[in-house]
Formats: C-alpha cells, sequence, structure tokens
C-alpha cells in the first residue's frame, strides 16, 4: 500500500496549506518559517534514541547517545545485548531503560520486530507492532512513524513540549492534558504531524529567544 510520506519537497507547501485553515498556525509560520522536517533513519539506534528521549530533556538524551555510540562505534542489536548493566549505567542509562533497549534488541534480533517492513504497514498497524515491545508506548512509537517514518498524519500522544506551545500560542491558562490535546489535533487532519512540527519549531524558538 502506498503512503504520502513528509519530505523537504513537500514541507513548505503543506505548511501553507495548514496556514490556510488555522491561524495561529499561519502565524507561526509566517514568523518562524518552514519547520525542520527532523528526520531520523529507520534504524535500531533511532529507536533506542527515541526511548532514551523519553521523560527526559533532548539535551541529556542526547548525551547518553553519544556516550552510547562513543562505546561501541555502530549501535546495533547484538552490541547493546553485549553491554553489561554497568556499561549501560556508564552511558547513562537509567535502570529501565537498560531492560527496554535489550528487549529492543531481542526483538530485532529475532525478528519479531522488522523495522523496514514498518514502512509498508498503515499507521495504526505499524504503531501496533512497535508497542508490542516493553518499553515502547504511544509517545516513543509516535515519534518514530514522525520522524523515521515521514508518516503525514500522527499527532505524538503526550508530548508536553506540543501542549505548552499549544498553551501559549492559544494565551490560555492551563496547557490541555494528553487526551484534550488529541481531540484538538483532530482539526490538522490529514497532516497533524506538520502541525506538531510547527508546535515544536514555535516552541523552540521561542525558548531559544527567550
Amino acid at each position: 500500500m502506498e503512503h504520502r510520506t513528509l519530505s523537504e519537497e513537500n514541507l513548505n507547501e503543506i505548511c501553507l496549506q495548514i496556514a490556510g485553515s488555522d491561524s495561529d498556525l499561519a502565524s507561526i509560520y509566517e514568523i518562524y518559517g518552514t519547520p525542520p522536517l527532523w528526520a531520523r533513519e529507520v534504524t535500531f539506534s533511532t529507536l533506542i534514541h527515541i526511548i532514551l528521549e523519553q521523560q527526559v530533556s533532548l539535551a541529556s538524551a542526547l548525551s547518553a547517545f553519544n556516550k552510547l555510540k562513543e562505546k561501541l562505534v555502530e549501535i546495533t542489536p547484538e552490541k547493546v545485548l553485549g553491554l553489561s548493566d554497568e556499561e549501560l549505567k556508564s552511558c547513562y542509562f537509567s535502570r529501565q531503560k537498560t531492560v527496554y533497549a535489550r528487549e529492543l534488541a531481542k526483538a530485532v534480533l529475532a525478528g519479531s520486530l522488522d523495522l523496514e517492513n514498518l514502512k509498508n504497514l498503515p499507521d495504526a498497524e505499524a504503531k501496533h507492532e512497535l508497542k508490542k515491545i516493553k518499553g515502547i508506548g504511544d509517545w516513543t512509537a509516535d515519534i518514530f512513524l514522525l520522524m523515521a517514518l515521514l508518516r503525514p498524519d500522527v499527532m505524538p500522544k503526550g508530548d508536553l513540549a506540543l501542549h505548552l506551545a499549544y498553551k501559549k500560542i492559544k494565551n490560555l491558562e492551563h496547557a490541555p492534558n494528553s487526551d484534550e490535546f488529541q481531540i484538538i489535533a483532530e482539526k490538522w487532519k490529514p497532516f497533524r504531524a506538520v502541525a506538531a512540527r510547527l508546535l515544536w519549531h514555535f516552541y523552540l524558538s521561542v525558548k531559544n529567544t527567550a
């Protein structure tokens, strides 16, 4: 089945389309321009990086990821399984994320998770396959679909930065919670992943100039 994916070529055109139907996203686009695509490779190491990003700052996740890369050079399931708890701890992996990394490595080696095959699956099925792995929930699966598979209509569930960006752009007293934000995001179909990029772009731009 064919799925339209996002690319450097179509991102700006879709931003213009979304801006035409949402004045808040239009103002982000006018002030800050087209957001980055933030594309990632469809690989085991990308999923390890996203697992590290769960509930921590992007900077500390990157620090752990780089430390792991420094140790292994190439981040593969075999090499990750070859590391002891202490070695993973020295790469800033918590006990929980050590378990998650190992479970993912085992699933990829056993063939129960075929990352390349996810490209051929519709969003819901790809997400279902990812969520079979211990430690991969909605947010992790959504980010992989959005950034690695470059699916156009995914809104990451439970992404605090998106909630805060929406609160700021709408001048709300409180940020919406995870379920509320999923309902809000319905209006951006079939390009919720582009709306997410615009909101992240706004969040990071404002944060960096604050």
